[in-house]
Parts: structure tokens; sequence; C-alpha cells
């Protein structure tokens, strides 16, 4: 099988603040480094792309020493936090900005769709931007012609076509721009997060297209994505990348469960000046969410209780109980201190932001009450089984199991 893309050390290097390097002798430096073949004097205080540290350089490398291959037809799927490089990535293998060094070679044309209007004149009619994609591609006007229909279709804005998209909505924009992206004959189809604007029918309806560009056309396709259950469903590589580099690549399962393990996914918070509460957390260990308090009080507390609700993003209650509801198996006892975990099974939700809110009393009375405390994401959606996933659209029951740990 033929190679479609390989990166060999690729690097992309930007500069933090204002543009400019900020005195004349920087800037004459560079260019006499320049005029020599030499390299950028200052990119070798270049940091890695950490965002949440501050760092000592105003030089930041997005992308470090990057190396794979991508053999054609293959469906890859990039995945990582943000921040990690991804979009650059993409933007360098779309050539949408260049490298500051390294070298890609590629066979064949791309299709990208990076963000919402890319490649998208404002001022044209949707049928008017088709054709101009096309042409970008090197495709005939006949050709663009053949598949014209098909574009218009899949995108569902037939109504609209004649308008110019200045005065699409973001959802319309997206729908027409993937369906000339994935309709358009290129040999390499590069899509970013950016189906997430599109409603759920029809994200579901792009992830069987690229499916069928990948498996029935057999172009290649490069997928980012934060939605591990799409790129374990659609891709047969995954490349996991970290602050910029490269961290393994590999089958999608393995990668995920890799991601997983190097981010955690753990959020927690310390309370020392809460008089029952002192700490709390909540982790995903696959398709299980384990939520963790240490308690302590003065006062003996006959039945120590924590109650929880689990919120999305917009602070809509998705599920919660408390032990008195739902019993532990194990006998609560009268204590001053100790743990409490609860084990949640296959919880009843999907990728994405969620709040955690918790109340902690005897079982008759609340003696703290926490409102969106934490905040945590769901990344690794291993939460329905293939046939239930595929065959309806009612997630599997939410098991409870209450653990304590004493301490009179």
């Amino acid at each position: 099988m033929s190679i479609a893309i390989k990166v060999e050390k690729l690097s992309k290097a930007y500069q933090l603040g204002e543009i400019g390097t900020g005195t004349i002798s920087r800037d004459l430096e560079r260019w006499f480094a320049r005029v020599r073949g030499k390299e950028d004097p200052f990119l070798k205080i270049g940091q890695t792309n950490d965002r949440t540290n501050k760092g000592t350089s105003d030089i930041v490398w997005s992308l470090k020493d990057i190396d794979f291959e991508i053999k054609q037809g293959e469906a890859v799927g990039v995945i990582g936090r943000n921040g990690a490089g991804k979009s650059t990535l993409l933007k360098i293998l779309s050539r949408v900005t260049a490298p500051t060094r390294g070298r890609i070679t590629g066979k064949g044309r791309i299709a990208s769709l990076l963000e919402v209007g890319t490649g998208f004149h404002p001022e044209l009619t949707g049928k008017e931007n088709i054709y101009l994609n096309g042409a970008i591609l090197g495709m005939r006007k006949k050709e663009i012609k053949r598949k014209f229909a098909e574009i218009v279709e899949f995108a569902g804005v037939e109504r609209y076509i004649d308008t110019p998209v200045k005065r699409y909505s973001s959802g319309m924009y997206v729908r027409l721009a993937f369906a000339v992206a994935a309709h358009l004959q290129s040999e390499i189809l590069i899509v970013d997060e950016v189906l997430a604007v599109g409603d759920a029918e029809f994200q579901n309806k792009c992830l069987g297209k690229i499916k069928d560009v990948s498996e029935g056309e057999g172009r290649t396709v490069l997928f980012v994505s934060h939605n591990m259950a799409a790129v374990s469903r659609l891709c047969t590589e995954a490349i996991l990348m970290d602050k910029g580099c490269l961290k393994q690549i590999g089958k999608p399962k393995e990668i995920i469960e890799v991601y997983t393990s190097i981010n955690g996914n753990a959020n927690e918070v310390v309370l020392p000046d809460n008089p029952y509460l002192q700490y709390l957390s909540i982790n995903q260990v696959q398709d299980e969410l384990e939520i963790s308090c240490e308690y302590s009080s003065d006062i003996t507390l006959n039945i120590p209780c924590l109650g929880f609700v689990i919120s999305d993003s917009l602070g809509n209650p998705i599920f919660g109980t408390n032990p008195t509801y739902q019993p532990p198996v194990q006998k609560m006892l009268p204590s001053k201190k100790g743990t409490i975990k609860v084990r949640i099974k296959q919880p009843k939700l999907l990728n994405g932001i969620y709040g955690l809110s918790v109340w902690f009393g005897d079982g008759k009375s609340d003696f703290v009450r926490l409102k969106d405390v934490l905040t945590f994401e769901i990344i690794n959606m291993v939460l329905y089984d293939k046939e239930t996933y595929a065959h309806t659209s009612g997630p599997v029951s939410t098991i409870v199991d209450w653990n304590y740990n004493f301490h009179l």
C-alpha cells in the first residue's frame, strides 16, 4: 500500500505576546542568521506548549519533531488535550500555515474542513462556493456539476443554495462545507472538531460519510475529535499528541487507553475550611465513575450520608442519589470521620463537560450543600456495549455501589 502522507521532523514555533522580537538588535540577529542559512537563534530557547504554566521564554513549540507515515486509504484519528498541537498539525498538512522546520510529502489532492468558514467566500452563494472549492481542488466544471445535486442533498440546504453564505447560520455553513469536502474528489480528507457545531443528526450523518469515504472509496482521512467513541468506530489508526509532541501511534483502542491513563480525567477539591467535608474527588475509569469524599465531625453521625447530583454544562440535573434512597450492602455505622466512595457503573453520560453537586448529612438533615463544586469531562465513551449503542437510543442502566471506611 502506497504512502499518502509522510511527515519528517515537523516542528512549528510561535512567538507569544506582541509580534516582533522587541529590539532592533534581535531582529538584525535573526535576519543575519537567515541569510547565512542558519537556524533562528531565538528558537533555541523555545519551550514546549504547556498552556498551564507561564514559562520563561516567549517562543513556544506548538509542534516539536513530529514523525509519522499514513498509508493510502487509512482513517487516522488524532487525539489529545486542548493545546496538544492537533489543529496546528492539520493546518500545516492543509498548507494553511507553513512549518518552522521539517518536511511533509503527500500524494493526492487535499480537502480540509478546519474551522467554520474555511475556504468559503462570504459574498458568494452556496452554489458559487461549491464550484469555487472544486476549482481550487483542480476539478473540472463537468466533474463538479456531476456531484452538485449529491452535495446539496447531503447538506440539506437546497432552499438557500442561491443565497450568499454570509447569511447562513453556523450549522448551515458546516453542513455545506462538509458536504463539499467529502463529495468532491480529493484523495485526502482532513476534518477538525468543527463537526461539533452541527446537530446530532448531521454529526451521525457525517461520521457515516467519513466511514464510507475511507472504507468504500479508499480515500485517506485524518480526523481530529474529542469523541473517543467516534475515533474508535471510524479509525484504523490513532495518533496521540501531548504538548506538541507525538506521544504514540497505534490502534485506536490502545491509544485511547493510553490517553485516558495519562490525562487521568480525575478532578478533586480540598476543602480545609469546611466543618464536615475535607476532600472530594470524581474520577472516570473506562465505563465507571467514582466519587470519593473524606469527612470528619465533632459529633458522632448516626448515618454518614453523601448525596450527589450530576448536571450537564447548562446546569440541568441528569441523575443523582444518596445512601438512604439506594442503601449500600455494607452496613452504615455511627462515626465521627471516614471515607465514603460511590462507584457508578455505566453512567448515562455522553462525552462532554459536567458538574458535580454534593450534600452531606446524617440521613435526616443536610449539614453541607455544595453546588457545582467540581466540573469534570467525559472523554472516553466506553459507556455502551456495541449492540446497545448501535440499536437503541437509550443508555444501559446505572448501578451504584457504596463503600464506607469508618474511623470512630
